[in-house]
């Protein structure tokens, strides 16, 4: 018999940075608002297992959106062929134009890797508008390990190489059906999507200068990093969290996308952190 997941997709016309956007998003549960955001390149399926969870659905709506050209949120009109490079202002924009448009009061913010990093930004900026942030794969800048214009050349098939950067980044102890889902999502990408999100993840988003910035009495922060990943390693969280005066949590035997690619593994270790945010 066919299962049904309980979980919702819509499409909503929002203004973002002055520019009207058609974004999509999915969303299951009641409660606590919870704002997902997926990693570079990628979209918001990769939260499914979270959406399809009935223990966080019953306190929390879970909401995962796909940024402007990723899945299935169009770019702003007459931009699609623009050079598209993610911004720090950009995203910390975009996130609240979000949660203005869906009416969310007090959200927690997940992210994981880009949105694992821009949670300090939102941290930094807006600590008042938000419940909690949660950070996974979250560090306070990463040095470019490859060359990044290998995502974007028209000699090179970008879906298969997107695919290949992702894949290597999943643990190998996860799952080889999470894995493969993992990097498929990364093969359906737009043209020069990861490359442009890749910008701000090792440019413009650098945040090691701004650290302590970072009021943690305002906004409680929560850090999450799998210690199979070399993009986001366990030591880079584990600094940005001393730097904070925070604890942090190792999820052993999970890589760089933890929700995606080993859900009950992942679950087993997010659960506990959003039952103390429900609680405090």
């Amino acid at each position: 018999m066919m299962r049904i997941e309980p979980i919702a997709g819509r499409y909503g016309h929002i203004e973002i940075e002055g520019r009207p956007h058609r974004i999509y998003w999915e969303e299951a549960g009641e409660g606590i608002p919870l704002l997902c955001l997926h990693t570079a390149g990628a979209d918001g399926r990769q939260w499914r297992a979270l959406l399809n969870d009935p223990e966080i659905a019953r306190h929390y709506r879970v909401i995962a959106y796909d940024m402007p050209r990723h899945g299935k949120s169009s770019p702003a009109p007459g931009t699609v062929d623009e050079d598209y490079r993610l911004t720090a202002d950009g995203y910390v924009a975009q996130v609240l134009a979000i949660c203005d448009a869906l009416e969310l009061e007090a959200p927690v913010v997940m992210g994981c890797s880009i949105g694992g990093r821009v949670v300090l930004h939102l941290a930094e900026r807006h600590p008042e508008r938000f419940r909690a942030l949660i950070g996974l794969q979250s560090g306070a800048a990463v040095p470019p390990y490859y060359d990044t214009a290998w995502l974007h050349r028209p000699d090179v098939h970008g879906g298969e190489v997107c695919g290949a950067f992702a894949y290597g980044l999943t643990a190998p102890t996860s799952p080889e059906a999470e894995r493969d889902e993992t990097r498929w999502h990364y093969m359906q990408g737009g043209p020069g999507v990861f490359r442009g999100d890749l910008y701000y993840y090792t440019v413009d988003g650098d945040f090691r200068d701004r650290v302590a910035g970072i009021d943690v009495s305002k906004c409680p922060i929560h850090l999450l990093t799998g210690e199979y990943d070399y993009s986001c390693s366990p030591q880079d969280t584990r600094a940005l969290a001393e730097a904070l005066g925070i604890e942090w949590t190792l999820m052993p035997g999970l890589g760089h996308f933890p929700m995606s690619e080993n859900p009950p593994a992942f679950l087993a270790h997010i659960r506990p952190v959003l039952d103390r945010i429900r609680g405090a």
